[in-house]
């Protein structure tokens, strides 16, 4: 018989089907019988959804502004992230998800029962930050240094809580925020906007041919050391591929790639430069391309893969400007 890991409050199925939320950072492995009876019960958490749908898709799931394929991208699901479901059109599903609102194949979407069993084995922990410039350590206390700071609102996946310190994973390193500034929510992946990708005056077409061409691979898997943007890349490896495809060759490493082009004020930076972070400038250990509109573009992390974040999601340390 299979078996479902789904994250509970305590550990056993009993103490599962008395909660509506995920209250500490433990798991429950339960028999797939008892999983399918405690979705069916109507009793468990449905994250805030009411007619629950869940993406199953290799890559991604375009989300459109009307039902049918000829229609515009309004956003992307990836695999296993939820959407509230509003109707049903002739093969196509009226949704909202996240931010992003509009249509999708409804043969790419599990629904009912199976959508409440694959959310209770997919769902995850996260700590919602509820400062501005939260500090983001390298250990579980006020003695370890300063990694990076992060933005109200920013969300960080959670390892554990103990102490009063938040285990976290950013961009695929473990770090640790103080308890007392994050709120710990259960929940879902929704989709991602590409709706309000917006470009300055003055900007250079080149500028605005390279940030759509990057956006065309959101979606796709982050691999570490890799530079395919179909199959995987890193950080660097993103960034590094993007760039050839006009011309420019630039080196796998994200702290080298800071060294090359021109360095700028982050205040002053445009479509299509490059943002670094890190602990310091002296420190990189990430890197994304700058869209417009205070957001970027950069493979992330092993779970959400080639993503759109707010360019403040942590603080940057520098800029460089490889376009003219």
């Amino acid at each position: 018989m299979s078996v479902w890991t789904v994250p509970v409050s305590a550990g056993t199925f009993s103490d599962v089907t008395q909660n509506v939320g995920i209250a500490s950072i433990t798991s429950s492995t339960i028999d797939e019988e008892d999983c399918i009876q405690y979705a069916e019960s109507g009793e468990n958490n449905l994250w805030g959804y009411t007619n629950l749908g869940i993406a199953q898709v290799d890559g991604n799931l375009n989300v459109r502004s009307e039902p049918s394929t000829d229609a515009g991208i309004v956003g992307k699901m990836t695999n296993n992230s939820a959407c509230e479901i509003i109707e049903e059109l002739d093969g196509w599903y009226h949704i909202t998800s996240g931010e992003v609102e509009g249509y999708v194949s409804a043969d790419y979407i599990l629904t009912g029962i199976e959508a409440k069993v694959k959310a209770l084995s997919v769902a995850y922990v996260k700590a919602v930050v509820q400062v501005n410039g939260l500090n983001v350590r390298s250990g579980p206390g006020e003695d370890y240094s300063v990694v990076t700071q992060v933005a109200t609102g920013e969300e960080l996946e959670v390892v554990e809580v103990a102490n009063g310190w938040v285990t976290c994973t950013l961009n695929s390193d473990t770090v640790y925020v103080s308890e007392e500034f994050v709120e710990i929510v259960d929940g879902l992946d929704t989709a991602m906007t590409l709706s309000e990708l917006q470009y300055g005056s003055g900007v250079s077409d080149v500028r605005v041919a390279l940030v759509e061409y990057a956006l065309q691979f959101v979606g796709n898997p982050y691999v570490w050391g890799g530079t395919s943007l179909t199959n995987g890349a890193d950080c660097s490896g993103f960034v590094l591929s993007v760039f050839a495809n006009y011309g420019y060759s630039l080196p796998h490493s994200s702290a080298s790639q800071s060294r090359c082009g021109t360095s700028i004020s982050v205040s002053d930076i445009q479509p299509g430069d490059l943002l670094f972070y890190g602990s310091s400038s002296s420190s990189i250990s990430h890197v994304a391309i700058y869209i417009g509109n205070g957001q970027i573009v950069h493979a992330s992390d092993e779970k959400t893969g080639i993503k759109i974040s707010n360019y403040n999601y942590r603080t940057p340390v520098a800029a460089v400007s490889i376009l003219p």
